[in-house]
């Protein structure tokens, strides 16, 4: 699935009457724009115009290459669920290389701000394998992250994939809904659940002289030198139990 496919995928809601430039068109000289590094409406205009002769190799353009205005208004018209479902799919065609680490992470769009108040967060899931993001849930605050994980998880393959979530998406129902999905899960564990902090402090701590396991590594990157230290530990037994 290429990116006309795509485009033709995304429906037309406009009034026939009313319509000088196809969807097919409109959506794909918007991908191919943001791809190349377009970032607002004003950006594919620049692009769409230098790059016409590219577009007319795959497009009918029957009214010539739409305006700036005419990509505002479609997509602003354009139910976003609908792109998505859409786009998610295409991305599904175009991951075809070992998909094994998914990461989760949530991140506040800069400069999208109602007064001194952020305007939404988003929960994406970034595959490693592709460099693309697979899929993303937008929440109001970051500590909705708990509750928009769950629903990004569905949306994904998990078999034999493993999943890496920060300290916020430690939580019991994630981890199982991540098995259930026939994925593993890599969860980062901090002081704001002190009980299981202490509990795999402990662990590691009791076991140090017979299942567990040192690796070390020295960097030197962004300024500073990095002395990590990873202990490792075979039985998973009293930890797994206190998670799951």
């Amino acid at each position: 699935m290429n990116i006309l496919d795509f485009a033709n995928s995304i429906p037309d809601f406009r009034q026939d009457f009313k319509v000088q430039h196809q969807a097919c068109d409109i959506v794909f000289i918007t991908v191919a724009s943001v791809i190349c590094g377009a970032q607002d409406w004003e950006g594919i205009r620049v692009f769409r115009t230098l790059q016409g002769g590219f577009f007319r190799q795959y497009l009918l353009l029957p009214n010539g290459i739409p305006s700036h205005d005419t990509f505002n208004r479609f997509f602003a018209k354009l139910n976003p669920k609908v792109l998505e479902s859409e786009f998610r799919s295409w991305v599904k065609t175009i991951c075809n290389e070992d998909s094994s680490l998914v990461s989760i992470d949530g991140k506040t769009i800069r400069g999208a701000k109602a007064g001194s108040k952020s305007v939404f967060h988003m929960v994406s899931a970034f595959c490693h394998a592709n460099g693309v993001s697979l899929a993303q849930v937008r929440t109001e605050e970051k500590s909705n992250e708990i509750t928009a994980i769950p629903e990004l998880l569905k949306v994904l393959d998990l078999e034999r994939c493993l999943v890496s979530i920060d300290a916020m998406g430690c939580q019991e129902d994630i981890a199982n809904q991540i098995t259930e999905q026939k994925g593993d899960y890599l969860l980062a564990v901090k002081n704001n659940q002190p009980a299981l902090y202490q509990a795999l402090e402990d662990t590691f701590r009791l076991q140090q002289s017979k299942d567990v396991s040192l690796s070390e590594e020295l960097d030197f990157g962004h300024g500073r030198i990095e002395n990590r230290t990873c202990f490792i530990s075979s039985d998973t037994g009293q930890p797994h139990q206190i998670l799951v």
